[in-house]
């Protein structure tokens, strides 16, 4: 798996785009979030159809067209910097396809923030455009408007990258070291991806970072089987395992990871502190990277080796 293409770090005064290409949002954690943007001297701008809902299907915000032509236009204006998502939820697999890809890739690189759902983009993102993008909190996250460490993380990536080049913490799983670029997301996203023009053919190479909520356990071992079975795994030099809310034990989520994943054979650690957890880390996705982890019980430390913005 090969080093993506970087985007440029935001400079005050810069104008980032929010959009909505899954679920609705609700008014007051919209304008929270913005707020706090604005705290960053950012210039953030709505998308047209952030504050939409679908008439019939009040899962998603808006239309599919009308998600995916607020994506378009953000990404496509020349005066907006970054495009960060305003939540998760559920929906980005419906408007994907419907991107103009050409038209991004003319746009040229931009900083692309979200998680959870959004994991079908930064895929895309990704396969599409060779594009480095943030797993990271969201405008109208709960945990976003709340927590100073989400929210200083995601800070300290977006305009001084260098400063949060080491990201220490978690648990060692299965001892050693490995380098490779970090790519995935939400569990039960990649795995729906399989198969679709958007998604990797497999995670050899990478630091694989998966994370999901309210999954049971006997469903997330549904989803490392499907990642087995397809050969998505073959070659992941390492797994870091973020959080997993409302999944149950954490001691019976381990027991799957380490039946499922265990005999890889590469290095893993647990409760890396990305996701959908309090104080979630951004994660730099498409850049080279190395995982320390020594020992069994200790914890770990992910180095990137390049600021994850230029």
């Amino acid at each position: 798996m090969a080093p993506l293409t970087r985007p440029q770090r935001l400079a005050p005064g810069a104008r980032v785009a929010v959009v909505a290409p899954s679920g609705p949002v609700p008014e007051e954690r919209l304008e929270a979030g913005l707020d706090i943007l604005r705290g960053w001297d950012l210039d953030p701008v709505v998308a047209p159809h952030v504050r939409s809902t679908h008439p019939e299907l009040g899962y998603l915000a808006g239309g599919d067209r009308e998600r995916a032509a607020d994506l378009q236009a953000a990404w496509c204006d020349p005066a907006v910097s970054a495009v960060f998502c305003a939540r998760g939820g559920y929906g980005a697999q419906r408007m994907v396809d419907l991107l103009d890809w050409d038209a991004l890739r003319a746009a040229g690189p931009k900083v692309f923030v979200g998680y959870s759902d959004i994991t079908a983009l930064h895929e895309a993102f990704a396969v599409r455009l060779g594009l480095a993008t943030l797993y990271g909190p969201m405008t109208a996250a709960a945990d976003f408007l709340k927590n100073a460490r989400a929210q200083e993380h995601l800070k300290a990536t977006l305009f001084a990258p260098e400063t949060v080049q080491t990201i220490a913490g978690g648990r060692v799983l299965v001892p050693g070291r490995a380098r490779g670029v970090p790519t995935g997301g939400c569990l039960s996203l990649l795995t729906a991806d399989l198969g679709t023009p958007h998604a990797r053919p497999s995670a050899r190479g990478g630091l694989l970072c998966i994370e999901d909520v309210d999954e049971e356990d006997y469903r997330i071992d549904r989803h490392l089987t499907q990642l087995l079975r397809s050969g998505w795994l073959e070659g992941v030099a390492g797994v870091l395992l973020g959080s997993w809310e409302e999944c149950g034990p954490s001691e019976q989520v381990r027991a799957v990871f380490t039946d499922r994943l265990g005999g890889l054979g590469v290095p893993m650690v647990e409760d890396f502190g990305f996701g959908h957890c309090d104080g979630a880390l951004t994660m730099p996705f498409g850049v080279p990277a190395v995982l320390e982890a020594e020992t069994v019980g200790g914890a770990a430390e992910l180095r990137v080796e390049v600021p994850a913005l230029r």
